[in-house]
């Protein structure tokens, strides 16, 4: 027996209807031979046009299909689910058309459905690397999206007020940095793991080019990180030093890896994947930046088992959905201490009888990160208040 389907309100965005009278009303006023001839032409116009758009009612639309109530948080995407169309997971979107895999492995190229594409929501793009959906074929490896389904696993972060979700549907998340060219920024690394911690991806801390320098130069931050159970492995791609542990943390699960661009993302899969091939750059020497060379989130599979998505280099990370107050639960270091302070809502940062501030200055807490978490506290200030 067939699920029965539901109806329910959905909002669009404005721009989904155009305005009712022309623009150059005004124009065509001052233009007209004689002020007379424009007032009769002007009492001829309907009565009851508007010059704005549609208002906020007559955005909403009733729409027959599958949903939830909690859909808005988990991503779902409300649209057709009928036995017409098939069930696949998005590896890659460029543009206006993503590739799907299809339940029988091949690759369709699929445009979404307008009606996903006009929904108000606060996402930045309708449809991410990772999604489990449904489309409905419409020619040779050609198809239509119709509906996302609900998403889990979900690495986003903030873009202009907006949520840019970078890859949906992954169980860890592997933070790459390297010891040198570019230099390792361990405040990035920190804001991947208040992410991870916050939407509950298994985050993995690794640090390649260390044939560049002494491991042993590393071995401070790796313990502050290790204390906390954060698993961290030493890498060379080139070398293929920690290339095998990679693999093994790898099998069955599905994998995102992040970082600033020229840390060798493309580099380490090329290791963990000879086969794949992917394309890799060197980094400049004037600024230690590194080049573009993965320009939009891939999903792939591995040939041991599991998926692994290789994202663009990011400089900027803007946490999503976490309020500042927040941010201190988020850190596992300072995450027993903030229960201890003397205030109920301390920002551990000016306060008097605060656990953490007293935790640097004892040595209890690493004080880089607590210079981590300030600086990421008052970021996030700034921008809420800006786009409130």
């Amino acid at each position: 027996m067939s699920e029965r389907k539901k109806k329910f309100r959905a909002e669009f965005r404005k721009n989904r209807t155009g305005k009712k009278r022309d623009n150059d009303l005004t124009r065509r006023f001052s233009d007209s031979a004689t002020a007379r001839d424009a007032h009769h032409e002007h009492d001829a116009l309907a009565r009851d046009e508007r010059i704005s758009g549609k208002g906020d009612i007559s955005r909403k639309r009733t729409i027959i299909g599958q949903t939830q109530d909690d859909a808005s948080d988990l991503g779902a995407m409300p649209g057709v689910g009928d036995n017409t169309t098939l069930r696949g997971r998005v590896l890659c979107v460029y543009g206006l058309t993503s590739d799907v895999e299809a339940p029988d492995g091949s690759i369709v190229s699929c445009a979404t459905r307008r009606l996903l594409k006009t929904l108000a929501t606060e996402q930045r793009h309708v449809v991410a690397a990772g999604d489990w959906v449904r489309f409905r074929p419409s020619g040779e490896r050609e198809g239509i999206i119709e509906q996302v389904e609900p998403r889990r696993g979900i690495l986003a972060r903030n873009s202009r007020g907006r949520q840019h979700i970078m890859v949906a549907n992954v169980d860890q998340l592997l933070v790459l940095g390297s010891a040198a060219e570019p230099y390792l920024k361990p405040n990035l690394i920190d804001r991947f793991l208040v992410s991870a911690e916050q939407v509950g991806l298994r985050p993995i801390i690794g640090i390649n080019k260390i044939d560049l320098l002494d491991p042993a130069e590393l071995q401070p931050l790796v313990g502050v990180y290790a204390r906390m159970g954060y698993p961290v492995i030493l890498l060379s791609a080139t070398e293929q030093r920690g290339v095998a542990q990679v693999r093994q943390l790898m099998a069955n699960r599905s994998t995102v890896i992040v970082g600033q661009s020229g840390v060798g993302k493309s580099s380490l899969l090329n290791a963990v994947e000879p086969d794949w091939q992917l394309r890799v750059s060197a980094v400049s020497t004037d600024n230690q930046k590194g080049r573009h060379t993965t320009t939009t989130a891939k999903l792939m599979k591995l040939s041991f088992g599991g998926y692994v998505v290789d994202t663009p280099g990011i400089r900027q990370f803007q946490l999503w959905d976490i309020i500042p107050e927040e941010v201190a639960q988020r850190f596992r270091d300072l995450r027993p201490f903030a229960n201890q302070c003397h205030f109920p809502n301390c920002t551990h940062t000016h306060e008097t009888g605060c656990a953490i501030k007293d935790g640097v200055a004892d040595g209890y807490l690493d004080a880089r990160r607590y210079e981590s978490y300030c600086s990421m506290r008052e970021d996030d200030e700034e921008v809420s208040e800006d786009w409130e």
